[in-house]
């Protein structure tokens, strides 16, 4: 037998209990911490791998989504981390979200509601550090037709082109479109202009006969989680 997967749990270096529960149990089994302690692969003098990753997730708030966020020079400055594993955490961080928008767009996608439109916009939006505005078109039973980011803009703004938003519509043969915006701060609250520009895209919609279903912005909540409000939802469209 490979020496490898004949050392038992006790004999097994602390940086790889991870591994060796992996292979024993499967993946699901892990916890964060320990997913996140094979990304890491080793920890430092005094300190497990294992309780590295745990003062990440730490500084994260326990919440991946948050950690998501977490720029090169935050995650770098963590002690046990550093440059390399940095990196190696925000490759792996991106592609579950490119995976996650992948399956979104590998089928059919029908968008009835706001949670549904949340789930297909979040993984393009939730960890940036700029604003970005996005519209999603769709046909007369919500499939969806074709997406477009509008505009990028700053921290606290982004400037919108009705334009824009009403031309893709209409190459798209859209009937409605739903559109999303995300906030940076994490705040989950409308701005006025949030929603001075929602009032607009509703008038100039009613011009075109293009309808405007839903309008949500995606933020952080209590629990360092992605969330969002919605402006259907709260009776604003």
């Amino acid at each position: 037998m490979d020496e490898y997967f004949s050392l038992t749990l006790k004999e097994w270096a602390d940086e790889d209990k991870p591994r060796e529960k992996m292979l024993s149990k499967g993946k699901k089994e892990l916890t964060n911490a320990e997913l996140i302690a094979i990304l890491l692969r080793s920890g430092l003098q005094g300190k497990t791998v294992v309780e590295v990753a745990k003062e990440v997730l730490t500084r994260s708030s326990n919440s991946l989504t948050a950690l998501s966020q977490m720029d090169f020079k935050q995650l770098s400055t963590i002690k046990g981390v550093g440059e390399a594993k940095a990196t190696t955490l925000m490759a792996a961080l991106e592609l579950g979200w490119r995976m996650q928008s992948e399956i979104s767009n590998s089928k059919e996608l029908i968008i009835s509601n706001s949670k549904d439109l949340f789930s297909y916009i979040t993984p393009l939006l939730v960890d940036l550090d700029h604003e970005e505005f996005w519209a999603i078109y769709l046909s007369n039973r919500n499939k969806v037709l074709g997406r477009q980011r509008i505009s990028m803009g700053g921290q606290t703004n982004v400037s919108v082109d009705m334009r824009i938003i009403f031309r893709g519509a209409i190459e798209c043969k859209a009937v409605s479109l739903m559109v999303a915006h995300n906030h940076p701060s994490g705040s989950l609250i409308a701005s006025r202009e949030d929603k001075n520009l929602t009032h607009g895209i509703m008038e100039a919609g009613k011009i075109l006969d293009i309808k405007l279903l839903e309008h949500i912005v995606i933020g952080i909540n209590s629990l360092g989680k992605a969330d969002y409000f919605s402006f259907h939802d709260n009776g604003l469209i």
